[in-house]
């Protein structure tokens, strides 16, 4: 092989290992910043991960909301009609935040089990609910009447 063969062949080595070291690195990151949803079941069934961030969904459960009067702390329990996850939080909630409605949580499940929440995300209307949420409570089998409910596309 002639020394300009060798040097182009020692370049294109050179660029397919630099193009291939940066994919891995970008589908890396994109892999750790991927937040996929769990629902209440799929937590109490052990298929949500112990030690990375995910979100979860579901409905405020009436009467499990507690909040500390010294701090910005909250506790309540999400619901998918068949199972119950309590979800704490430190901040401040969104207005629209109450019981009975449906939220989508950012966070990752303690040691205790609980789901430890850095973002909560309530509706914007009345008549919204996260499509994951409810797709998540028809899975469950619950009896809500979701005609009345718009779903974003």
């Amino acid at each position: 092989m002639n020394p300009r063969r060798r040097r182009i062949v020692i370049a294109v080595a050179v660029m397919l290992i630099g193009v291939g070291t940066a994919a891995a690195l970008a589908l890396r990151a994109f892999q750790e910043n991927l937040l996929y949803f769990y629902s209440p079941t799929l937590v109490a069934a052990g298929e949500a991960p112990a030690n990375r961030k995910f979100r979860i969904g579901g409905l405020v459960v009436p009467g499990s909301v507690m909040r500390n009067p010294d701090t910005l702390a909250v506790s309540f329990a999400l619901t998918d009609t068949l199972h119950q996850v309590r979800v704490n939080y430190e901040g401040i909630l969104p207005d629209l935040f109450r019981e009975g409605q449906g939220i989508v949580a950012n966070g990752e499940l303690l040691a205790d089990g609980t789901f430890g929440a850095t973002e909560v995300l309530a509706k914007h209307d009345e008549n919204y609910m996260p499509p994951e949420v409810a797709d998540a409570l028809k899975a469950a089998g619950s009896s809500l009447d979701y005609s009345k409910f718009k779903h974003q596309q």
